[in-house]
Protein backbone atom coordinates (compact mmCIF):
# COMPACT_ATOMS: atom_id res chain seq x y z
CA UNK A 1 0.00 0.00 0.00
CA UNK A 2 2.91 2.63 1.01
CA UNK A 3 4.54 1.64 -2.82
CA UNK A 4 1.20 2.87 -4.21
CA UNK A 5 1.16 5.59 -2.56
CA UNK A 6 5.32 6.33 -3.07
CA UNK A 7 4.61 5.38 -6.95
CA UNK A 8 1.47 7.69 -7.15
CA UNK A 9 3.34 10.37 -5.26
CA UNK A 10 5.98 10.43 -7.86
CA UNK A 11 4.04 10.13 -10.88
CA UNK A 12 2.24 13.33 -9.78
CA UNK A 13 5.51 14.96 -8.57
CA UNK A 14 7.45 14.36 -11.68
CA UNK A 15 8.49 16.32 -13.77
CA UNK A 16 5.38 18.88 -13.43
CA UNK A 17 6.09 19.58 -9.85
CA UNK A 18 10.19 19.61 -10.24
CA UNK A 19 9.45 21.97 -12.69
CA UNK A 20 7.41 23.96 -11.10
CA UNK A 21 9.98 24.12 -8.21
CA UNK A 22 12.31 25.38 -10.32
CA UNK A 23 10.58 27.78 -11.57
CA UNK A 24 9.80 29.35 -8.48
CA UNK A 25 13.40 29.01 -7.17
CA UNK A 26 15.05 30.41 -10.02
CA UNK A 27 12.57 33.19 -11.96
CA UNK A 28 12.15 35.57 -9.06
CA UNK A 29 13.83 39.24 -9.46
CA UNK A 30 17.21 39.18 -9.18
CA UNK A 31 17.37 35.57 -8.94
CA UNK A 32 19.11 34.75 -11.35
CA UNK A 33 23.17 36.15 -12.74
CA UNK A 34 22.80 38.84 -15.51
CA UNK A 35 24.16 36.69 -18.09
CA UNK A 36 21.25 34.13 -17.44
CA UNK A 37 18.85 37.02 -17.73
CA UNK A 38 18.67 36.90 -21.56
CA UNK A 39 18.29 33.63 -22.50
CA UNK A 40 15.69 33.42 -19.89
CA UNK A 41 13.62 36.31 -21.83
CA UNK A 42 13.91 34.55 -24.79
CA UNK A 43 12.72 31.15 -22.95
CA UNK A 44 9.32 32.11 -23.29
CA UNK A 45 9.30 32.46 -27.21
CA UNK A 46 11.47 29.49 -27.23
CA UNK A 47 9.09 27.14 -25.40
CA UNK A 48 5.44 28.57 -27.47
CA UNK A 49 7.66 27.94 -30.39
CA UNK A 50 8.58 24.60 -29.87
CA UNK A 51 5.27 23.42 -28.51
CA UNK A 52 3.68 24.48 -31.05
CA UNK A 53 5.54 22.48 -33.82
CA UNK A 54 5.22 19.76 -31.30
CA UNK A 55 1.50 19.90 -30.84
CA UNK A 56 0.98 19.95 -34.60
CA UNK A 57 3.72 17.19 -35.62
CA UNK A 58 2.00 15.06 -32.57
CA UNK A 59 -1.38 15.86 -34.00
CA UNK A 60 -2.24 17.40 -30.33
CA UNK A 61 -4.99 19.99 -30.21
CA UNK A 62 -4.87 20.00 -27.09
CA UNK A 63 -1.41 21.06 -26.55
CA UNK A 64 -1.77 23.98 -29.25
CA UNK A 65 -4.87 25.41 -27.83
CA UNK A 66 -3.31 24.95 -24.09
CA UNK A 67 -0.87 27.24 -25.21
CA UNK A 68 -2.67 29.85 -27.10
CA UNK A 69 -4.60 30.26 -24.33
CA UNK A 70 -1.80 31.13 -21.94
CA UNK A 71 -0.01 33.03 -24.43
CA UNK A 72 -3.57 35.26 -24.74
CA UNK A 73 -3.78 35.22 -20.66
CA UNK A 74 -0.07 36.37 -20.44
CA UNK A 75 -0.29 39.78 -22.63
CA UNK A 76 -3.35 40.34 -21.18
CA UNK A 77 -2.18 40.35 -17.65
CA UNK A 78 1.09 42.70 -19.19
CA UNK A 79 -0.68 44.85 -21.23
CA UNK A 80 -3.42 45.69 -18.72
CA UNK A 81 -2.20 45.52 -15.41
CA UNK A 82 -4.31 46.43 -12.28
CA UNK A 83 -2.16 48.76 -10.56
CA UNK A 84 -1.06 52.52 -11.29
CA UNK A 85 -3.72 53.44 -14.01
CA UNK A 86 -6.38 55.33 -15.06
CA UNK A 87 -8.63 52.57 -16.11
CA UNK A 88 -8.00 50.31 -13.26
CA UNK A 89 -12.22 49.38 -13.56
CA UNK A 90 -11.38 47.82 -17.29
CA UNK A 91 -8.41 46.41 -16.60
CA UNK A 92 -9.63 44.45 -13.73
CA UNK A 93 -12.32 43.51 -15.42
CA UNK A 94 -9.65 41.70 -17.96
CA UNK A 95 -7.78 40.28 -15.51
CA UNK A 96 -10.71 39.19 -13.56
CA UNK A 97 -12.71 37.23 -16.73
CA UNK A 98 -8.90 35.63 -17.95
CA UNK A 99 -7.99 34.47 -14.69
CA UNK A 100 -11.63 33.06 -14.57
CA UNK A 101 -11.55 31.30 -18.05
CA UNK A 102 -7.59 30.43 -18.21
CA UNK A 103 -8.54 27.26 -15.76
CA UNK A 104 -11.87 26.01 -17.65
CA UNK A 105 -9.93 26.26 -21.27
CA UNK A 106 -7.32 23.75 -19.58
CA UNK A 107 -10.06 21.42 -18.11
CA UNK A 108 -12.04 21.98 -21.01
CA UNK A 109 -9.46 20.68 -23.00
CA UNK A 110 -8.29 18.00 -20.74
CA UNK A 111 -11.97 16.49 -21.14
CA UNK A 112 -12.58 16.59 -24.85
CA UNK A 113 -10.76 14.02 -27.05
CA UNK A 114 -8.03 14.49 -28.78
CA UNK A 115 -9.12 15.68 -32.55
CA UNK A 116 -6.82 17.11 -35.11
CA UNK A 117 -7.02 20.98 -36.31
CA UNK A 118 -7.79 20.14 -39.64
CA UNK A 119 -11.08 18.80 -39.00
CA UNK A 120 -13.98 20.61 -38.68
CA UNK A 121 -14.28 20.12 -34.36
CA UNK A 122 -10.84 21.57 -34.18
CA UNK A 123 -11.15 24.23 -36.20
CA UNK A 124 -14.31 25.17 -33.71
CA UNK A 125 -12.39 24.95 -31.11
CA UNK A 126 -9.48 27.02 -32.46
CA UNK A 127 -12.23 29.67 -33.52
CA UNK A 128 -13.67 28.72 -29.48
CA UNK A 129 -10.80 30.57 -27.92
CA UNK A 130 -9.87 33.23 -30.72
CA UNK A 131 -13.08 34.43 -30.00
CA UNK A 132 -12.72 35.05 -26.48
CA UNK A 133 -10.60 38.32 -26.37
CA UNK A 134 -13.28 39.72 -28.05
CA UNK A 135 -15.76 38.59 -25.42
CA UNK A 136 -13.09 40.37 -23.23
CA UNK A 137 -13.71 43.47 -25.17
CA UNK A 138 -17.38 43.38 -25.09
CA UNK A 139 -17.40 43.02 -21.44
CA UNK A 140 -15.24 46.13 -21.23
CA UNK A 141 -18.39 48.39 -22.58
CA UNK A 142 -20.05 50.38 -20.20
CA UNK A 143 -23.39 49.04 -20.83
CA UNK A 144 -21.84 45.48 -20.01
CA UNK A 145 -20.58 47.02 -16.26
CA UNK A 146 -23.18 44.97 -14.83
CA UNK A 147 -22.11 41.40 -16.25
CA UNK A 148 -18.60 42.24 -16.01
CA UNK A 149 -18.88 42.93 -12.17
CA UNK A 150 -20.05 39.87 -11.53
CA UNK A 151 -16.29 38.78 -12.34
CA UNK A 152 -14.96 40.89 -9.66
CA UNK A 153 -17.63 40.07 -6.84
CA UNK A 154 -17.44 38.50 -3.27
CA UNK A 155 -19.71 36.23 -2.72
CA UNK A 156 -18.56 35.09 0.16
CA UNK A 157 -16.62 37.58 3.28
CA UNK A 158 -13.59 38.95 2.05
CA UNK A 159 -11.41 38.09 4.75
CA UNK A 160 -11.37 34.37 3.74
CA UNK A 161 -10.26 35.28 0.23
CA UNK A 162 -7.57 38.82 1.56
CA UNK A 163 -4.19 36.81 0.94
CA UNK A 164 -4.33 36.37 -3.11
CA UNK A 165 -5.22 38.84 -5.59
CA UNK A 166 -7.43 36.64 -7.75
CA UNK A 167 -11.16 37.55 -7.38
CA UNK A 168 -13.50 34.80 -5.79
CA UNK A 169 -15.45 33.57 -8.99
CA UNK A 170 -11.73 32.75 -10.69
CA UNK A 171 -10.40 31.39 -7.52
CA UNK A 172 -13.63 28.94 -7.63
CA UNK A 173 -12.49 28.02 -11.62
CA UNK A 174 -9.36 27.18 -10.22
CA UNK A 175 -10.63 24.99 -7.48
CA UNK A 176 -12.98 23.29 -9.43
CA UNK A 177 -9.85 22.68 -12.32
CA UNK A 178 -7.71 21.30 -9.95
CA UNK A 179 -10.56 19.38 -8.13
CA UNK A 180 -11.11 17.39 -11.40
CA UNK A 181 -7.90 17.34 -12.75
CA UNK A 182 -6.62 15.59 -9.48
CA UNK A 183 -9.73 12.82 -9.88
CA UNK A 184 -9.06 12.38 -14.02
CA UNK A 185 -5.49 11.69 -12.80
CA UNK A 186 -6.37 9.22 -9.80
CA UNK A 187 -8.31 7.09 -12.94
CA UNK A 188 -6.72 7.39 -15.79
CA UNK A 189 -2.83 7.74 -14.57
CA UNK A 190 -2.29 10.09 -17.37
CA UNK A 191 1.03 12.14 -17.24
CA UNK A 192 -0.90 14.85 -19.20
CA UNK A 193 -3.68 15.65 -16.27
CA UNK A 194 -0.43 15.35 -14.09
CA UNK A 195 1.34 18.02 -16.27
CA UNK A 196 -2.16 20.25 -15.72
CA UNK A 197 -2.35 20.24 -12.14
CA UNK A 198 1.39 21.85 -11.79
CA UNK A 199 0.48 23.97 -15.07
CA UNK A 200 -2.50 25.81 -13.18
CA UNK A 201 0.05 26.30 -9.78
CA UNK A 202 2.09 28.31 -12.21
CA UNK A 203 -0.44 30.10 -13.93
CA UNK A 204 -1.99 30.84 -10.40
CA UNK A 205 1.37 31.76 -9.18
CA UNK A 206 1.82 33.68 -12.42
CA UNK A 207 -1.56 36.26 -11.21
CA UNK A 208 0.80 36.94 -8.28
CA UNK A 209 4.01 38.14 -9.36
CA UNK A 210 2.93 41.66 -10.23
CA UNK A 211 2.41 42.87 -6.90
CA UNK A 212 5.94 41.56 -6.24
CA UNK A 213 7.85 42.64 -8.76
CA UNK A 214 8.08 38.97 -10.41
CA UNK A 215 7.41 38.53 -14.51
CA UNK A 216 3.88 36.66 -15.08
CA UNK A 217 5.47 35.68 -18.80
CA UNK A 218 8.18 33.89 -17.05
CA UNK A 219 5.16 31.30 -14.97
CA UNK A 220 2.69 31.49 -17.83
CA UNK A 221 6.08 29.94 -19.64
CA UNK A 222 6.70 27.50 -16.73
CA UNK A 223 3.18 26.23 -17.43
CA UNK A 224 3.88 26.17 -21.25
CA UNK A 225 7.28 23.89 -20.27
CA UNK A 226 5.19 21.65 -18.15
CA UNK A 227 2.77 20.80 -20.67
CA UNK A 228 5.38 20.74 -23.24
CA UNK A 229 6.92 17.86 -21.32
CA UNK A 230 3.77 15.77 -20.41
CA UNK A 231 3.65 16.07 -24.29
CA UNK A 232 6.95 13.99 -24.61
CA UNK A 233 6.51 12.08 -21.49
CA UNK A 234 2.68 10.63 -22.90
CA UNK A 235 3.55 10.32 -26.01
CA UNK A 236 6.95 8.22 -24.83
CA UNK A 237 4.70 6.11 -22.29
CA UNK A 238 2.18 5.79 -25.42
CA UNK A 239 5.18 4.21 -27.72
CA UNK A 240 6.54 2.04 -25.00
CA UNK A 241 3.96 1.05 -22.84
CA UNK A 242 1.32 -1.54 -24.05
CA UNK A 243 -1.69 0.54 -23.68
CA UNK A 244 -4.26 -2.33 -22.06
CA UNK A 245 -2.30 -3.42 -19.29
CA UNK A 246 -0.09 -0.32 -18.73
CA UNK A 247 2.78 -2.07 -18.59
CA UNK A 248 6.20 -2.08 -21.01
CA UNK A 249 5.29 -3.14 -24.51
CA UNK A 250 7.05 -4.92 -27.83
CA UNK A 251 9.35 -2.22 -28.76
CA UNK A 252 10.82 -1.46 -24.96
CA UNK A 253 11.33 -5.92 -24.96
CA UNK A 254 13.31 -5.24 -28.40
CA UNK A 255 15.39 -2.47 -27.07
CA UNK A 256 15.84 -4.58 -23.92
CA UNK A 257 16.90 -7.88 -25.12
CA UNK A 258 19.52 -5.71 -27.35
CA UNK A 259 21.04 -4.68 -23.71
CA UNK A 260 21.18 -8.39 -22.52
CA UNK A 261 24.55 -9.52 -21.52
CA UNK A 262 25.67 -13.25 -22.83
CA UNK A 263 23.71 -14.82 -19.86
CA UNK A 264 20.39 -14.76 -18.81
CA UNK A 265 17.06 -16.33 -18.23
CA UNK A 266 13.74 -15.47 -20.27
CA UNK A 267 10.01 -16.68 -19.20
CA UNK A 268 6.68 -17.03 -20.57
CA UNK A 269 3.63 -16.36 -18.46
CA UNK A 270 0.39 -17.53 -20.11
CA UNK A 271 -3.09 -17.42 -18.41
CA UNK A 272 -4.38 -20.53 -18.42
CA UNK A 273 -8.13 -19.86 -18.65
CA UNK A 274 -8.06 -16.64 -20.79
CA UNK A 275 -8.69 -18.20 -23.92
CA UNK A 276 -11.73 -20.04 -22.58
CA UNK A 277 -13.12 -17.07 -20.87
CA UNK A 278 -13.14 -15.27 -24.09
CA UNK A 279 -15.22 -17.85 -25.83
CA UNK A 280 -16.93 -18.24 -23.23
CA UNK A 281 -17.79 -14.24 -21.95
CA UNK A 282 -16.36 -12.83 -25.23
CA UNK A 283 -12.82 -10.86 -26.28
CA UNK A 284 -13.68 -7.65 -23.50
CA UNK A 285 -13.79 -9.83 -20.44
CA UNK A 286 -10.55 -11.51 -21.45
CA UNK A 287 -8.76 -8.10 -21.40
CA UNK A 288 -9.77 -7.30 -18.17
CA UNK A 289 -8.38 -10.34 -17.10
CA UNK A 290 -5.31 -9.59 -18.35
CA UNK A 291 -5.47 -5.74 -17.39
CA UNK A 292 -6.16 -6.85 -14.53
CA UNK A 293 -3.35 -9.80 -14.13
CA UNK A 294 -0.48 -7.66 -15.81
CA UNK A 295 0.11 -5.06 -13.32
CA UNK A 296 0.03 -7.45 -10.47
CA UNK A 297 2.76 -9.94 -12.35
CA UNK A 298 4.92 -6.68 -12.75
CA UNK A 299 4.49 -5.67 -9.04
CA UNK A 300 5.33 -9.88 -7.93
CA UNK A 301 8.46 -10.31 -10.52
CA UNK A 302 10.63 -7.39 -8.84
CA UNK A 303 13.91 -9.26 -10.15
CA UNK A 304 12.72 -8.98 -13.69
CA UNK A 305 11.72 -7.07 -16.34
CA UNK A 306 8.08 -7.95 -17.34
CA UNK A 307 6.77 -7.16 -20.90
CA UNK A 308 3.65 -7.82 -23.11
CA UNK A 309 5.03 -9.55 -25.78
CA UNK A 310 2.20 -10.98 -27.58
CA UNK A 311 -1.66 -11.20 -27.43
CA UNK A 312 -2.10 -13.41 -24.16
CA UNK A 313 1.58 -13.63 -22.83
CA UNK A 314 3.74 -12.59 -20.64
CA UNK A 315 7.38 -12.03 -20.92
CA UNK A 316 9.12 -11.75 -18.12
CA UNK A 317 13.65 -11.23 -18.40
CA UNK A 318 15.99 -12.18 -16.06
CA UNK A 319 19.30 -10.44 -17.30
CA UNK A 320 22.91 -12.34 -15.59
CA UNK A 321 20.35 -15.00 -14.00
CA UNK A 322 20.19 -18.72 -14.46
CA UNK A 323 16.65 -20.25 -14.68
CA UNK A 324 17.28 -21.76 -11.35
CA UNK A 325 17.71 -18.42 -9.61
CA UNK A 326 14.21 -17.52 -11.02
CA UNK A 327 12.15 -20.16 -9.87
CA UNK A 328 11.69 -18.77 -6.59
CA UNK A 329 10.43 -15.40 -8.12
CA UNK A 330 8.45 -17.49 -10.71
CA UNK A 331 6.98 -19.24 -7.76
CA UNK A 332 5.59 -16.08 -5.98
CA UNK A 333 4.31 -14.94 -9.08
CA UNK A 334 2.11 -18.17 -9.39
CA UNK A 335 0.57 -17.81 -6.30
CA UNK A 336 0.07 -14.29 -5.90
CA UNK A 337 -1.83 -14.40 -9.07
CA UNK A 338 -3.54 -17.97 -7.72
CA UNK A 339 -5.14 -16.25 -4.57
CA UNK A 340 -6.99 -13.68 -6.81
CA UNK A 341 -10.58 -14.14 -6.55
CA UNK A 342 -11.86 -12.69 -9.92
CA UNK A 343 -15.96 -12.70 -10.30
CA UNK A 344 -17.66 -11.73 -13.18
CA UNK A 345 -20.54 -9.83 -12.68
CA UNK A 346 -24.15 -10.72 -13.52
CA UNK A 347 -26.92 -8.18 -15.34
CA UNK A 348 -28.88 -8.43 -11.78
CA UNK A 349 -26.22 -7.01 -9.75
CA UNK A 350 -27.36 -3.31 -10.61
CA UNK A 351 -31.08 -4.43 -9.58
CA UNK A 352 -29.67 -5.71 -5.75
CA UNK A 353 -27.50 -2.88 -5.20
CA UNK A 354 -30.37 -0.46 -5.89
CA UNK A 355 -32.59 -2.24 -3.23
CA UNK A 356 -29.65 -1.59 -0.76
CA UNK A 357 -27.89 -4.52 -0.71
CA UNK A 358 -24.09 -5.55 -0.70
CA UNK A 359 -24.19 -8.95 -1.65
CA UNK A 360 -23.09 -10.31 -4.64
CA UNK A 361 -25.69 -11.02 -7.69
CA UNK A 362 -27.57 -14.59 -8.28
CA UNK A 363 -25.77 -14.54 -11.69
CA UNK A 364 -21.96 -13.58 -10.39
CA UNK A 365 -19.51 -16.10 -11.74
CA UNK A 366 -16.10 -17.01 -10.13
CA UNK A 367 -13.19 -16.57 -12.62
CA UNK A 368 -10.33 -18.89 -11.19
CA UNK A 369 -7.35 -17.39 -12.78
CA UNK A 370 -4.01 -19.11 -12.60
CA UNK A 371 -0.64 -19.15 -14.09
CA UNK A 372 1.40 -21.76 -16.39
CA UNK A 373 4.84 -20.43 -16.27
CA UNK A 374 7.90 -21.92 -18.75
CA UNK A 375 11.46 -20.23 -17.83
CA UNK A 376 14.69 -21.01 -19.82
CA UNK A 377 18.12 -19.54 -19.86
CA UNK A 378 21.42 -18.90 -22.13
CA UNK A 379 24.37 -20.03 -20.64
CA UNK A 380 26.20 -20.36 -23.52
CA UNK A 381 27.63 -18.55 -27.37
CA UNK A 382 26.09 -21.01 -29.06
CA UNK A 383 22.25 -20.43 -28.25
CA UNK A 384 20.23 -17.83 -29.56
CA UNK A 385 17.73 -15.69 -28.06
CA UNK A 386 15.23 -17.75 -30.42
CA UNK A 387 16.33 -21.10 -29.17
CA UNK A 388 15.71 -19.40 -25.42
CA UNK A 389 12.17 -18.52 -26.31
CA UNK A 390 11.22 -21.85 -28.17
CA UNK A 391 12.40 -23.29 -25.20
CA UNK A 392 10.63 -21.15 -22.39
CA UNK A 393 7.39 -21.82 -24.21
CA UNK A 394 8.00 -25.82 -24.46
CA UNK A 395 7.96 -25.65 -21.15
CA UNK A 396 5.01 -23.53 -21.04
CA UNK A 397 3.17 -26.53 -23.29
CA UNK A 398 4.50 -28.87 -20.77
CA UNK A 399 3.09 -27.28 -17.83
CA UNK A 400 -0.61 -26.93 -19.59
CA UNK A 401 -0.73 -30.17 -20.54
CA UNK A 402 -0.43 -31.52 -17.06
CA UNK A 403 -3.37 -29.06 -15.45
CA UNK A 404 -1.94 -25.59 -15.69
CA UNK A 405 -0.68 -23.30 -12.31
CA UNK A 406 2.54 -24.61 -12.40
CA UNK A 407 6.11 -23.64 -12.70
CA UNK A 408 8.19 -25.33 -15.79
CA UNK A 409 12.42 -25.14 -16.27
CA UNK A 410 12.75 -25.73 -20.18
CA UNK A 411 15.79 -27.78 -21.48
CA UNK A 412 18.58 -26.01 -22.04
CA UNK A 413 18.79 -23.87 -25.41
CA UNK A 414 21.39 -24.81 -27.40
CA UNK A 415 21.97 -25.33 -31.29
CA UNK A 416 21.44 -28.91 -32.22
CA UNK A 417 24.37 -30.64 -33.75
CA UNK A 418 24.73 -30.89 -37.90
CA UNK A 419 21.66 -28.25 -37.47
CA UNK A 420 21.92 -25.68 -40.48
CA UNK A 421 20.09 -22.50 -40.08
CA UNK A 422 20.18 -22.44 -44.33
CA UNK A 423 17.46 -24.93 -43.98
CA UNK A 424 14.77 -23.53 -42.21
CA UNK A 425 11.20 -23.23 -43.63
CA UNK A 426 10.12 -20.40 -45.18
CA UNK A 427 6.06 -19.12 -45.80
CA UNK A 428 5.66 -18.79 -49.41
CA UNK A 429 2.00 -17.92 -51.01
CA UNK A 430 0.00 -19.45 -53.39
CA UNK A 431 1.11 -18.00 -56.17
CA UNK A 432 4.95 -18.75 -55.28
CA UNK A 433 4.39 -22.42 -54.21
CA UNK A 434 6.21 -24.49 -56.74
CA UNK A 435 8.38 -21.77 -58.43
Amino acid sequence: MLSLLWKSFLAVLFPGGLIFLIAIGFLRPQGLPMWLQQPIAALPYIVLGFGLIFGWYFASSRMILSLLVLALADRALVLFPTTGVDQVGVNQTIVAVTAFLVPLNLLAFSILKEDSLSTLRGVARVVLVLVQPFLLLWLCLPDQHDLASSFTREYIPSLYTDWTPIPQPALFAFATALLLHFIRFALHRDPLEGGAIWALFAIFVAYHTSRDGWQPTNFFMAAGLILFVTLLQTFYQRTYRDELTGIPGRLAYEEAIGQLGKRFSLAIISIDQLSQYANTHGKPVSEQILKRVAPRVQAACAEGQVFRTTGEDLTVLFPGTSATETLVTLETVRKTIEAIGMFLRGQDRVWEMQRGTKKAGSRDRALPITLSIGVAEKLSDSATLSLVIKSAYRAVYEAKEIGGNVVKRGPVASVPARQSHARAGKIVTSGEYGT
